[in-house]
């Protein structure tokens, strides 16, 4: 991912965006294969340095995860579309289009959990975050019908090493170029817009 001077995330701008995402693509690519292995998930991050979750057994990412157990979590939202005519200062005709959008990428080591009462730990750990109501009765290690069912999932626990962020949102621009953006994505009001204004700094 490219990331200018200008589009560069601070700490606290990335973390307080991931706290409000749980959404995004684990990829993995073992070693000597041709492409990576890409799987959408949900996960929970701690706001630390470690992000929990859990995938069938079935999944085709484990082999690669066992041959290197490195990883990267990429979680990209916020986005929409510039328009070229938007896009410039001057004659209309000669703006370019661009996206803004937020995206923060993890690079992880991977711990694989298959011991019963971890995972049953970890799928705790995630309901208490996905279901707060607290209406789930807790997942058991040894109780029916969890104890037949926890075979078929594996859980795993990233440690983040490394943090790319970038949000892109006009940086290299003048201000008013970025409010005169915002006001335009404000009138369009489509899919995302909202978020992106929001990004736009002053």
């Amino acid at each position: 991912m490219l990331i200018h001077p200008w589009d560069a995330a601070d700490e606290n701008e990335w973390r307080e965006w991931l706290a409000g995402h749980d959404f995004g693509e684990l990829v993995a690519g073992g070693r000597g294969r041709d492409l990576p292995v890409v799987v959408p998930t949900h996960f929970v991050f701690d706001g630390d340095a470690t992000v929990r979750l859990h995938l069938a057994r079935p999944n085709p990412v484990w082999p690669l995860l066992e041959e290197h157990p490195r990883a990267l979590l990429t979680v990209t939202g916020d986005y929409t579309y510039i328009r070229s005519d938007w896009n410039t200062a001057d004659d209309p005709a000669l703006g370019v289009p661009t996206s803004y959008y937020a995206s923060v990428q993890l690079a992880c080591d991977v711990r694989v959990i298959d011991d019963p009462e971890e995972k049953a730990a970890l799928l705790n750990h995630q309901l208490a975050h996905f279901e707060p109501d607290g209406k789930r009765i807790p997942v058991s290690a040894v109780d029916a019908p969890d104890r037949r069912l926890l075979p078929g999932i594996r859980g795993i626990e990233l440690t983040v090493t490394e943090v790319r962020a970038k949000f892109k949102y006009g940086g290299n621009k003048k201000s008013e170029d970025r409010r005169r953006i915002g006001a335009l994505l404000s009138e369009r009001d489509g899919f995302n817009d909202a978020e992106a204004i929001a990004h736009l700094k002053p």
